[in-house]
């Protein structure tokens, strides 16, 4: 059977084929029919256009359930937020606050709502009634409000937002970013790292908490006050920071926050700290300086008394799992939890009883909640299979965001789905079980895999297959329901699946996770070929010579890898931002410290950066490679894209180079992402055809 082939017309993405030029932009696409594949199986048009659920919230009283829904605006290339709730009854509905956007609810002591809204033309935060239908303005700043969290007693907001350091007013920085932004001249100058933090450039502003008092009718009274005035640090961190950064005392009196304060060195470390700074005014002060690693995740047990945090034990390493800390509520006498536990612990919250923690962690290709008793230590899973995104407890009530591979996200309550977001749209579509399969790997040690059989699956039918290598690198597949690499599109399309979680995937204990350190070419390729083979001879179905390796940042790395040091198997090969030139990477990535995956710089250790470097390899490539890039990349710039496509070319490999000016690492906007789809669907399914007869 033939892979399916997509063809969309280009819009958003600028292509360019092997001796071909720019194509024209053509107008934007209409909505499109959001049904599944010939074979009955997952269509990117479909998975585009689905509800995504996260982020539920309990009531105070334990009753209701408040919850984040993100759909498509396809006519604006964008994704919507609107609050849902479930009621007491379990009955769900669209609270009509969500009109013009609704994100972050978050319920106060008395049963009101506060959200996020753009809907007065900045980001601030909105007040509703407990029903949800009406909302009132809360804040009106001259600049955007990114986080907030509700004063226990209802008498104030903390709020995150990006200011200027030197700014003693938030209109000083208002008005320095109109006279920026009035400059006709375009230079701009710097004098230390980082410059382009994720996908833009830095223009100076750090992520400050401000503490906003509100009158009786839970709305701003006065103006807010910076609680990190002159310090020159990011709380949460730009961009990608979330509200788990900082946290209020229950008694309402003190703001602890994560971040780093090294000034000028910031970029080449991990280590951030927490600092406690009275809601009344004050100095922060820094109460775990004695960790040269990361302390993050701070959370006051609901007595106030003790505070929970989560410390690294190394300075500098990615993948390194951080130890649960407890302590005073100044963070004095602080023990390890659970010290033993060789897992990575994340989203830490405490239990409403004081008794214990929660915790999310990857073990063994899943994404589980724990309980973690606060005085013996104990770990219990409290979930077997599939991925947690979001939880929360209210009097012993546990609810969660869960979602696998079979099925996307739904607030459950035990093994009870509370929600039934896309079940209509997904009735009848086939998305086949992900098969687990383990193997002996690098050193003989155990490595964990998945297979998934093509939707419409024929017993005696031979399929193509695709090989889906994860980025990170250390971060691994889990058994969740992903927008942007899902094997089910593949399955969808009438392709097998294999996909590994090789060393330096977290889940698997610390040592597996280490092993890729200085091995970024050497063990992790091991295990995609043991995998490979592994899967083919326990899968007769699989046509191993009708097949491609498709990859993303790391994964792209490994795609151009392969390519110069295995690429027998392969028909074709994808590389969406991938690595190139891993010495430049390095030196010009948002993340300063990222070399130490290879313990050191380029010029500290040059022969271990050309042994797995894929440019060294260039002379031995053959294959054709589809090479996609955004021009908003800065973890993996798009130079690297460029040099694979510009190598390519000059060998005179087929080679296609897609181009998606708008977007980041990530293809975020739903146009750019179904037709960047459809450009990796159908150079796989060109490369992948039954050969012609003779």
């Amino acid at each position: 059977m033939k892979a399916s082939v997509w063809t969309i017309t280009a819009a958003a993405a600028v292509l360019v084929a092997s001796g071909g030029a720019a194509s024209a932009q053509a107008p934007a696409m209409p909505v499109p029919a959001a049904a599944p594949t010939a074979s009955g199986g997952l269509s990117p048009e479909l998975l585009a256009m689905m509800e995504r659920v996260s982020d539920p919230r309990l009531s105070p009283d334990g009753r209701r359930v408040l919850y984040n829904v993100r759909s498509t605006d396809w006519a604006g290339n964008k994704g919507v937020s609107a609050l849902w709730v479930i009621e007491a009854d379990g009955q769900g509905r669209r609270l009509p606050i969500s009109e013009g956007g609704a994100t972050s609810g978050r319920w106060a002591a008395d049963g009101s709502i506060y959200f996020l809204s753009s809907r007065g033309g900045s980001s601030q935060v909105w007040r509703a009634d407990r029903e949800g239908q009406a909302a009132v303005q809360v804040t009106t700043l001259p600049v955007d409000v990114t986080h907030f969290r509700i004063a226990p007693d209802g008498r104030g907001l903390v709020l995150a937002a990006a200011v200027f350091v030197d700014c003693e007013t938030l209109d000083c920085t208002r008005d320095r970013l109109k006279a920026t932004t009035a400059k006709v001249s375009s230079v701009r100058s710097y004098d230390r790292l980082p410059l382009r933090p994720w996908d833009s450039w830095n223009d100076g502003r750090r992520s400050h908490l401000l503490f906003q008092p509100l009158n009786g009718s839970g709305l701003a009274d006065g103006q807010p006050r910076d609680l990190m005035q002159g310090f020159d640090g990011d709380a949460p961190s730009r961009p990608q920071g979330g509200d788990d950064a900082f946290v209020i005392s229950p008694d309402g009196r003190q703001v602890v926050f994560q971040a780093q304060d090294q000034g000028r060195t910031e970029s080449f470390t991990d280590d951030s700290d927490l600092f406690a700074v009275p809601v009344a005014g004050g100095a922060p002060v820094n109460l775990t300086p004695g960790n040269p690693a990361a302390d993050s995740s701070p959370a006051f047990s609901p007595d106030g008394r003790r505070l929970a945090w989560l410390a690294g034990r190394r300075e500098g390493i990615y993948g390194d799992q951080p130890v649960i800390m407890i302590g005073a509520a100044d963070g004095s006498g602080a023990r390890p939890l659970a010290a033993d536990w060789d897992r990575g612990p994340g989203a830490l919250r405490w239990s409403a009883d004081g008794r214990a923690l929660y915790a999310t962690a990857a073990e063994n290709g899943q994404q589980k909640l724990f309980r973690i008793d606060a005085r013996s230590g104990a770990v219990t899973a409290l979930t077997d299979t599939g991925t947690v995104g979001g939880f929360d407890e209210v009097g012993g009530r546990l609810v969660m965001a869960r979602e696998d591979f079979e099925s996307p996200g739904q607030i459950v309550e035990g093994d009870r789905a509370l929600t039934t977001h896309n079940s209509e749209r997904l009735n009848g579509v086939d998305l086949p079980d992900g098969e687990l399969f383990t193997f002996a790997g690098w050193n003989g040690e155990a490595v964990q895999g998945w297979v998934f059989k093509p939707a419409g699956y024929a017993e005696g039918e031979r399929y193509p297959v695709v090989y889906l290598i994860h980025g990170g690198p250390k971060s691994p597949w889990t058994d969740g329901w992903s927008y942007r690499w899902n094997p089910q599109v593949y399955t969808g399309a009438g392709y097998g699946v294999v996909m590994v979680n090789f060393h330096g995937s977290p889940g698997f204990g610390q040592a597996f996770t280490d092993a890729i350190n200085d091995h970024w070419g050497d063990r992790p390729l091991e295990d995609l070929q043991k995998g490979w083979a592994t899967a083919l001879a326990a899968n007769s179905w699989m046509d191993g010579d009708r097949a491609c390796a498709l990859g993303a940042s790391y994964g792209g790395y490994m795609v151009n890898l392969i390519a110069g040091r295995w690429n027998g198997p392969w028909r074709c090969l994808v590389n969406h931002a991938g690595v190139f030139d891993v010495g430049q990477l390095m030196n010009a990535m948002d993340l300063g410290n990222f070399s130490s995956e290879f313990g050191g710089t380029s010029w500290e250790r040059p022969e271990l950066y050309r042994q797995f470097s894929p440019n060294t390899y260039v002379a031995d490539w053959s294959k054709p490679m589809l090479v996609l890039h955004g021009s908003r990349d800065f973890r993996v710039p798009i130079e690297q894209g460029l040099g694979t496509f510009s190598a390519l070319q000059r060998r005179g490999i087929e080679s296609r180079f897609v181009h998606v000016p708008d977007e980041n690492h990530w293809v975020l906007k739903p146009q750019n992402w179904v037709e960047w789809q459809a450009e990796i669907l159908n150079w796989t399914a060109a490369h992948t055809g039954p050969a012609p007869a003779p």
